[in-house]
C-alpha cells in the first residue's frame, strides 16, 4: 500500500511538471520570439548608438531569462548554473540601465553639469531637502546615519556607486553560492543558521535595496529632463524583472520553508527552484509587451 501511495505521487509530481513545462515553454518562447524581433529593429535602426547599446542590453533580459528559465525547469540539475547566469546578466542590465538614464541627459560631463545647474533651482522632488537647494537629502531613518548628497559630481558619483555595487556584489554571490553548493554548504532554500544560503539572501536583499534607492534619488532629480523618454513607466518595467523577481524568489523559498509546506511539497528543493523557473516563463510576455511599450519609437 506504501509502494502503492508513493508511486501515485510519483505520477502525479511528473504530470506536473509535464504541464508546467509545456505551459512555461509556449510562454517563454512567444516572449523570446517577440523580444528577439524588438532587438533587431533596434539594431536595424542604429543611428544613436549611445543610447540604443544600452537599451539593447536591456532588453536581452527578456529572451536571457526566459531561455534559461525553460532549460532550469525542463533540466532541473541544471538550476543552480541557470540562476547564476541569469543573475551575472541581472546585474549587468541594472548597469545598462543606469548608463541609458545617462546617456538619455547627453553622456557623464553633461549629466553632472546638469546636476550642479539643479542646485539653484527649486525642484518639485519628495527626496530633496526642504531647507536647502544643492543637496538631496534622505528620509527617516536614513537621514539619521547618512549626511545630505550635494547636487553635481559627489551625487552623480553616489549614484553610480550604488549601481555598481550591485552588480559586482550579485556576480560574485552567485560565483560563491556555486563554490558552496560544491561543498555542499549552500542549501538554497533553507534558512537555516549553517547553510549559506540565508547570509547570501540577506547580503544581496541589502545590496538591491540600495542599489534601488540609489536609482528612486537620480530619477527624483532628473525625472524632468528624462521626460521624453517616459522615465516613469522604463523604471517600473526594469524593476518588475529585476526586484520583483528576485523577491518573488525569496518569498517562495520562505514559503515552502515554513512548517506546514516543509513536508507537503513533492521533491522538495526541485519543486521550490521549478515554481520560480515556471513563474519567470509565465511573467516574460506581460515583460515583454512593457518593454514594447517603453522602448520603442
Amino acid at each position: 500500500m506504501e509502494s502503492f501511495l508513493i508511486t501515485t505521487a510519483g505520477e502525479k509530481s511528473t504530470n506536473l511538471h509535464t504541464w508546467a513545462l509545456f505551459i512555461g515553454g509556449i510562454s517563454a518562447l512567444i516572449a523570446l520570439l517577440l523580444s528577439t524581433l524588438l532587438i533587431l529593429q533596434h539594431l536595424r535602426a542604429y543611428n544613436n548608438p549611445a543610447e540604443q547599446k544600452w537599451i539593447v542590453g536591456v532588453l536581452f533580459m527578456v529572451p536571457v531569462y526566459a531561455s534559461e528559465s525553460v532549460l532550469s525547469l525542463w533540466y532541473p540539475r541544471f538550476s543552480m548554473e541557470c540562476d547564476i547566469l541569469r543573475n551575472c546578466y541581472e546585474a549587468f542590465a541594472l548597469y545598462s540601465f543606469g548608463n541609458y538614464l545617462v546617456a538619455c541627459l547627453g553622456g557623464e560631463d553633461r549629466t553632472i553639469e546638469y546636476l550642479k545647474s539643479q542646485s539653484s533651482k527649486e525642484l518639485n522632488a519628495p527626496l530633496l531637502n526642504q531647507n536647502k537647494k544643492n543637496v538631496v537629502g534622505h528620509p527617516f531613518p536614513l537621514n539619521l546615519i547618512i549626511r545630505p548628497w550635494d547636487l553635481g559630481q559627489e551625487f552623480y558619483r553616489v549614484s553610480k556607486f550604488g549601481i555598481v555595487q550591485y552588480m559586482i556584489l550579485k556576480a560574485f554571490c552567485a560565483f560563491l553560492a556555486l563554490v558552496l553548493q560544491l561543498c555542499g554548504i549552500y542549501g538554497d532554500g533553507e534558512f537555516k543558521w549553517y547553510y549559506g544560503y540565508p547570509y547570501i539572501t540577506i547580503v544581496l536583499n541589502f545590496s538591491q535595496m540600495w542599489a534601488l534607492y540609489c536609482l528612486v534619488q537620480f530619477y527624483a532629480v532628473t525625472h524632468e529632463e528624462l521626460q521624453s523618454i517616459r522615465p516613469l513607466a522604463k523604471f517600473i518595467s526594469f524593476k518588475a524583472i529585476v526586484f520583483a523577481t528576485w523577491w518573488q524568489g525569496v518569498a517562495i523559498a520562505i514559503i515552502c520553508s515554513s512548517s506546514f509546506l516543509a513536508g507537503a511539497q513533492p521533491n522538495g528543493q526541485k519543486f521550490q527552484s521549478g515554481l520560480q523557473d515556471f513563474l519567470i516563463c509565465i511573467e516574460q510576455r506581460p515583460i515583454y509587451l512593457s518593454f514594447l511599450q517603453n522602448h520603442t519609437g
